[in-house]
């Protein structure tokens, strides 16, 4: 539980930190300052950009960690065709590019393609799913597979690139405002003003989860539950869960092993595990008994303004 432990600490100190936090993350401006002259540095050598005559919505935050760009990328592609989800697969064991899927046809394992892939190729039954560490690659491999629109995951640092990006932000606004390594921020605040849409958790979108087990949709959880997951930020999954509901969590995108799961099957016997979507896919090797899915769903407000995103796709589109 060590690692546990230690990434639930690095959590803290960069969004939540306590006072002793605090002056570590004062000690470390000099850093972020270096930081920020190099974010700056990349910002203006990318002042051509490259068009690739087709539309590139780019999905993208500047907090650490996860801010719901799965599934709000799922929300906003489910109903778009000719699609293709590029990202860059973390927590894979592969390296280059890698079609996962195709037009829905799953091509690869999860090994491959990392969690986050193997979600949105299962979630997007129609769509195209490019894992690839070069971006531009990826977006010439989409548009060669016949692709004539392209949703690009965590794009909003690839300034290199033409496209309409999407910021998201978060429910819970991080109380340490600087940059890395001081604080939880990869790029300064006031970049919100610089993209095409934010969109706020809890304004703008909220998620909704539901429970299913083999994929019956449960009407209560029991009373012993504990969540086993490997995502950022683990501690807001407490939110949709009874109080009494416990945690273990792991670093983002682990890979879990034989041992591990062993581990939490004795520590939490009789328990029942709740898991979420993106850790459900590498899970579901290990046969679980009492393992339960915490199916979640973008809801998004009523009355928000997509006018510009489908203006944006039209004009774009190539004959």
């Amino acid at each position: 539980m060590l690692k546990q432990k230690f990434n639930i600490w690095i959590e803290e100190y960069l969004f939540f930190p306590t006072l002793f936090q605090k002056i570590i993350s004062f000690l470390l401006i000099p850093f972020t300052l270096i930081y920020m002259i190099i974010i700056a540095f990349k910002r203006m050598s990318s002042s051509r950009k490259l068009d690739f005559a087709i539309p590139i919505i780019s999905i993208g935050n500047i907090v650490v960690g996860g801010s719901g760009k799965t599934p709000i990328t799922i929300a906003l592609a489910k109903d778009k065709e000719d699609v293709a989800v590029i990202l860059r697969g973390y927590g894979r064991k592969s390296q280059g590019l890698y079609v996962i899927s195709q037009n829905g046809k799953i091509l690869e394992d999860v090994s491959v393609s990392g969690d986050e892939a193997m979600l949105l190729a299962n979630s997007l039954p129609t769509a195209s799913v490019i894992v690839s560490e070069d971006r531009i690659k990826a977006i010439l491999k989409a548009k060669e597979l016949g692709c004539k629109l392209v949703f690009l995951d965590d794009g909003f640092s690839k300034y290199h690139i033409n496209k309409f990006d999407i910021l998201l932000r978060p429910y819970k606004e991080p109380e340490n405002i600087f940059c890395l390594p001081s604080g939880g921020y990869r790029e300064p605040k006031m970049m919100y003003s610089t993209a095409n849409m934010v969109l706020k958790e809890g304004i703008d979108f909220k998620r909704v989860v539901k429970f299913k087990k083999e994929g019956k949709l449960l009407d209560e959880l029991p009373s012993k539950i504990v969540i086993l997951t490997a995502i950022s930020k683990a501690k807001r999954l407490l939110d949709f869960v009874p109080s009494s509901c416990e945690l273990v969590s792991f670093p983002d995108h682990y890979n879990f092993t034989k041992v591990d799961i062993e581990v939490v099957e004795k520590s939490y016997k009789d328990f029942t595990i709740l898991t979420t979507a993106k850790d459900f896919v590498k899970l579901e090797k290990f046969h679980i008994k009492n393992l339960v899915l915490m199916d979640l769903e973008i809801e998004f407000r009523a009355d928000i303004d997509f006018s510009s995103l489908e203006k944006y796709i039209k004009g774009k589109k190539y004959k």
